[in-house]
């Protein structure tokens, strides 16, 4: 599809041609003046709307997002956000101040871990709920390419992960889903659940992380107790189950790396 096409249907216009943006291994991403088109070859049912439910929760939870015009299940037009200068000390009181939001439960919608389809629920006991939600059935999927990892990944979950209480999360919170803009930083590209907030502190630690400015500034905000910073090896294995899943094998040795951890 032309992404004018999607800005047609939402009603809005923009003058001048279509200018690709860095749309990372799933979409392929327009600005057009005001906006910002994203669009999917054959995307499962479902994608686009569930970004944009993630991004309205965090919008409504005092995240800075981008506003979303439209959804359709072909794809989305956002607001574009101009780049602005980094500031990692904004971006730790905004997710400390996302982490501090207690919920009165754990729960999800049905939504993705990029293309990857995860189901709803709810729960009150945290290991379980994560355990269903999102370590069964990326471990189903990855098993075959595991290499024997599979049982080593189950028994990760039998001793319980520590609960500070429910909270709101991104749920993908890597540099690519994060943008500074002159009003201060955005998330993009959520996978949004309430869960505990080591997931998110787990993705940000993976794949190069974020600087020592952020984490000196968040754990002044909000302390990370020792318990769950030796728990976040496990959060980690989470997602790279995905990474074996959608890339390949050359994600066991860091999925090794992380079950010894725990």
């Amino acid at each position: 599809m032309d992404p004018r096409e999607l800005l047609e249907r939402a009603g809005l216009e923009a003058k001048g041609p279509p200018q690709a943006l860095y749309g990372g291994d799933i979409s392929r991403v327009y600005r057009l003046g005001a906006y910002v088109v994203k669009l999917s070859p054959n995307p499962p049912p479902g994608l686009f709307p569930a970004e944009a439910r993630g991004l309205r929760a965090l919008a409504e939870r005092g995240v800075r997002v981008p506003q979303v015009f439209f959804v359709a299940e072909e794809g989305l037009v956002l607001e574009y956000l101009p780049e602005g200068p980094a500031d990692w000390q904004g971006l730790a009181r905004m997710l400390a101040g996302l982490h501090r939001r207690r919920e009165a439960f754990y729960w999800a919608e049905a939504g993705f871990l990029g293309t990857f389809p995860l189901p709803g629920g709810e729960g009150e006991e945290w290991t379980e709920f994560f355990f269903l939600r999102c370590i069964e059935p990326l471990l189903k999927a990855a098993w075959d390419r595991l290499e024997g990892l599979g049982p080593r990944v189950e028994a990760l979950f039998q001793k319980p992960l520590p609960a500070e209480g429910p909270v709101p999360l991104h749920g993908d919170l890597w540099h690519g889903n994060l943008r500074f803009t002159p009003e201060g930083p955005a998330l993009l590209d959520p996978s949004f659940f309430v869960g505990e907030r080591g997931v998110d502190l787990a993705m940000m630690r993976l794949f190069g992380g974020f600087p020592q400015e952020f984490w000196r500034a968040y754990q002044a905000l909000y302390p990370i107790p020792e318990e769950v910073e030796r728990a976040l090896p496990r959060y980690q294995v989470y997602y790279l189950l995905a990474h074996v899943h959608f890339f390949g094998k050359g994600y066991l040795g860091s999925l090794w790396k992380a079950i010894s951890a725990s």
